[in-house]
Formats: C-alpha cells, sequence, structure tokens
C-alpha cells in the first residue's frame, strides 16, 4: 500500500478508479430490471417478460465480467473465504471493519446471492413459458417468492451499503456512479 500517497492525495481531492464503466453499467441496468420486474409483476404480459429476458442477458454479461473483466470486476478479487468473511463481520459487528477498495467479503457474497438469485428468477419465468410447465403453480409460486427473496436481497444490500457508507465515512453509491474511490488509507484492504 506504500506505492499510494494517501496523505498528498486526500489533500488535492485525487481519486481511484475502482468500478470500470461495464460495472457500474451493468449494475445499475441491473437494478433497473429489478424495479421494471417488480412494478410489471402483475402483469404477466411482455412486458415483464421481455424484462426478464433483458436481466438474464445483463446478469450474464456480469458473469462474464466477473472472470475476465478488469481488477475490481473480477469475481477472483473480492469474494473471500467463508471462514474470512465470518472474520469480517465479526469486526463489522464490533465497528473496526476494516475498508476495502472493492467490493468487502459480505457485499461480495451479497453479490454472488443477488446474482444466482435472479439466475433462478430468469430460469423459472422462462420455464413457466414453455408448453411443458406453463400453468403449474408450484412454478409460479417458486417464481414469486424468488422475487421476494431477491427484494429481501436488495433491501440487505442497500442497507449494507448505506452502513458502510457510515463506517467508513464514503459515499458508495458516488463511487458506483463515477467508478472513483478515495485512495487507500493505512490499513485498508485493496
Amino acid at each position: 500500500m506504500s506505492a499510494f500517497k494517501t496523505d498528498g492525495a486526500r489533500a488535492t481531492g485525487a481519486t481511484l478508479r475502482v468500478w470500470d464503466r461495464p460495472v457500474r453499467l451493468l449494475h445499475w441496468g441491473l437494478a433497473a430490471c429489478v424495479a421494471m420486474a417488480w412494478w410489471s409483476s402483475d402483469d404477466t404480459g411482455p412486458l415483464h417478460e421481455r424484462v426478464g429476458y433483458v436481466a438474464l442477458a445483463l446478469l450474464a454479461a456480469r458473469v462474464a465480467w466477473g472472470f475476465g473483466g478488469s481488477r475490481y470486476a473480477r469475481f477472483a478479487q473480492f469474494v473471500r473465504t467463508p471462514a474470512a468473511t465470518l472474520a469480517y463481520a465479526r469486526l463489522a459487528l464490533a465497528g473496526h471493519a476494516p475498508r476495502y477498495l472493492g467490493h468487502n467479503p459480505l457485499g461480495a457474497w451479497m453479490v454472488l446471492a443477488l446474482l444466482a438469485i435472479m439466475a433462478l428468477l430468469g430460469f423459472t419465468g422462462w420455464l413457466y413459458t414453455t408448453d411443458r410447465f406453463w400453468g403449474y403453480g408450484w412454478l409460479a409460486h417458486l417464481h414469486q417468492y424468488l422475487g421476494w427473496a431477491l427484494l429481501a436481497c436488495v433491501a440487505l444490500h442497500v442497507g449494507g451499503v448505506l452502513w458502510t457508507c457510515l463506517q467508513h465515512r464514503e459515499n458508495l453509491v458516488r463511487a458506483m456512479v463515477t467508478g472513483r474511490k478515495a485512495p487507500p488509507r493505512g490499513d485498508d484492504v485493496a
């Protein structure tokens, strides 16, 4: 971390590019799809279905970018082991969680949960349009329950972002718009 001049960078307002354009566009595109899908959830017609297909396309692009994208976009950079994530959670509950330039361990697992639930939602939604599974109540209920699980995870995600913003005095929403964050400080984790 000594390669960064934190004091001078902070004094001049310098920032580092953390999240690249594809990550940000895919993030906000998926957020918009979730909002549109929720808004159109009573409509089993073409709008809800088309939003689902757009979400699946964005999801596939995000997963591909998670393996071949820039440093902070890669799953290998931000997904930690369960033991490391539990250790981070203990520190977070004690108010001593380190700041991460990219996703923190809890945020990383939330990303995976959100992507997995969206994939299952898209799959169950698609199954419901097939001749074989059209009209099955259990599938419609599963799709609906997955939708509520996604909304619960979105609420946890937003809560975690707000908590992290307060904990580290950092505007993560702005960072997800601009892609830029303050450079590392003392004991930050890159």
